[in-house]
């Protein structure tokens, strides 16, 4: 059993950016698969970390806020994404009103939920048409977090349906595993 936090990444910004953990991410292809299909004017990246993705989401035309736990991240996010609305806050209670965004994005984050259902239910909560959760794979990897960190695509499958998110998608990347939850 975990204990809050123990999941949560203690790391330094840097190292968010680094080029082999860019290599990993497939930034570019991610941003893509959030949205296709979608006519978003808006996104929520969950766990913004130094607003990577809410970067990228940025340049394709959408106003972007975030939310972190850590306040150095949000001051790093705030630096790359200067039109960008970051606020400090924790995945299962997101301080941003309801149905406030077309897209949530919740990238590398949702394995240190500490309610996992609960954070995918304030996801639902805060999108209008679309949540997307990027993670790691459940498999053992020499990068990213340990395996008994990692969720299973049925744990993931099970929180979105109890959260009311019945139309789950899984798209396997190349390092990575991309769950698409189109809202009904």
């Amino acid at each position: 059993m975990h204990t809050p936090n123990d999941r949560r990444y203690s790391g330094d910004i840097e190292r968010l950016r680094s080029p082999q953990r860019m290599a990993l991410m497939e930034v570019e292809r991610v941003v893509d698969l959030v949205l296709a299909g979608l006519t978003a004017q808006s996104a929520l990246d969950v766990g913004t970390g130094s607003g990577l993705f809410a970067e990228h989401f940025a340049a394709r035309g959408l106003t972007v806020a975030g939310v972190d736990l850590r306040e150095d991240m949000l001051e790093a996010a705030r630096q790359y994404v200067p039109t960008g609305d970051f606020r400090q806050g924790r995945m299962e209670a997101v301080p941003f009103d309801d149905a406030a965004f077309d897209l949530v994005f919740l990238g590398h984050v949702l394995h240190e939920a500490d309610d996992l259902v609960g954070a995918l239910r304030e996801a639902r909560r805060t999108a209008r048409m679309r949540v997307v959760v990027l993670e790691w794979p459940h498999r053992a990897q020499d990068y990213g977090p340990p395996l008994d960190h990692r969720l299973t695509p049925e744990q993931v499958a099970a929180a979105a349906l109890e959260a009311g998110l019945p139309q789950f998608e899984q798209i396997d990347l190349t390092h990575l595993v991309l769950y698409r939850l189109n809202l009904g």
